[in-house]
């Protein structure tokens, strides 16, 4: 599908070049309508979770299968709208500039824009470790998974797929009011990223020649050990890229802390591995937009 293909490619460019939307933002849409929705239908139970998760993901599904014609210019605007790569990285890199400045205080308040966990008493670097476990998971979370089921199911599959992730962020949380309610997305969120991470994984050693055999073994070692069936396999190929070590303590609000395996078996992350985990994430988005548009090519639909 040639059309399928350009705006795939020309979505990506979109967004390396211009990132995120600065008004109106789709997501940002989708979410102010999934939390109306939650508004009225929320129980502590999980068949209304899964009631959640199939209206919002059939609907946008819907949307997206009502919006497609085979046009480059739709898979195009899709496409960029769903892809969150060049925020991340300016996210990343605006933590990394305040290391690098010796501001700790401001480094710990942009880190909460990535991830959320408790940053209040992080040093420089764990801050650091957090951008880099953040930068893998998602790089594919928000670039080679939308990719991906943008080449397989279209402008459907591209709404579809983020849709599913939104609703995970939003409610497939462990915590007293989401443990039922949110099972559903989570679970979804997990089904959804499977093909992605694994993909995003091989991307990495493929970009990164030189230290494929290091991130392999990572993977094959230490991926499993982590609670994420998807983020694991990143971090872990991300960390032997990198030859740095993941993993350990996380505290998250409410007084929730998770002992995390060491994941990689390199040295302590330092601050500045972050600019080496963007470059890295940068080179899987690129390879990540080649793949997904060959396989769009070779679709028979």
């Amino acid at each position: 599908m040639r059309a399928r293909a350009a705006g795939l490619l020309l979505g990506y460019a979109a967004d390396r070049l211009l990132g995120d939307p600065r008004r109106f933002h789709p997501v940002a849409g989708f979410g102010t309508v999934a939390g109306a929705l939650e508004r009225r239908l929320y129980a502590d139970s999980r068949p209304r979770g899964v009631v959640h998760a199939a209206v919002l993901v059939g609907g946008a599904v819907t949307l997206g299968a009502m919006a497609e014609r085979r046009s480059v210019v739709v898979t195009a605007l899709a496409t960029w709208a769903v892809l969150g790569g060049r925020s991340l990285e300016r996210e990343a890199l605006a933590v990394h500039a305040h290391l690098a400045a010796g501001d700790l205080l401001a480094a710990r308040e942009r880190l909460t824009h990535l991830v959320g966990r408790d940053t209040s008493e992080l040093d420089e670097c764990e801050v650091a470790r957090a951008v880099v476990e953040s930068v893998a998971e998602n790089t594919s979370d928000a670039v080679v998974a939308p990719l991906l089921w943008g080449a397989v199911a279209g402008v459907p599959g591209l709404l579809g797929y983020r849709a599913a992730n939104t609703l995970d962020a939003m409610v497939g949380h462990h915590n007293d009011r989401y443990e039922r309610y949110g099972w559903a997305s989570a679970r979804l969120d997990d089904l959804v990223n499977l093909p992605a991470s694994r993909l995003s994984a091989a991307l990495a050693l493929a970009v990164s020649p030189g230290r494929a055999s290091e991130g392999w073994r990572a993977w094959r070692r230490d991926a499993a050990a982590h609670p994420s069936p998807n983020a694991g396999v990143v971090e872990a190929a991300f960390a032997g890229v990198l030859g740095v070590r993941l993993g350990g303590v996380n505290r998250y609000y409410g007084d929730r802390v998770e002992h995390r395996a060491l994941i990689g078996a390199g040295r302590a992350v330092r601050p500045e591995d972050v600019a080496r985990a963007t470059s890295l994430a940068r080179r899987v988005g690129t390879a990540a937009a080649v793949t997904t548009a060959v396989l769009a090519l070779r679709s028979r639909r």
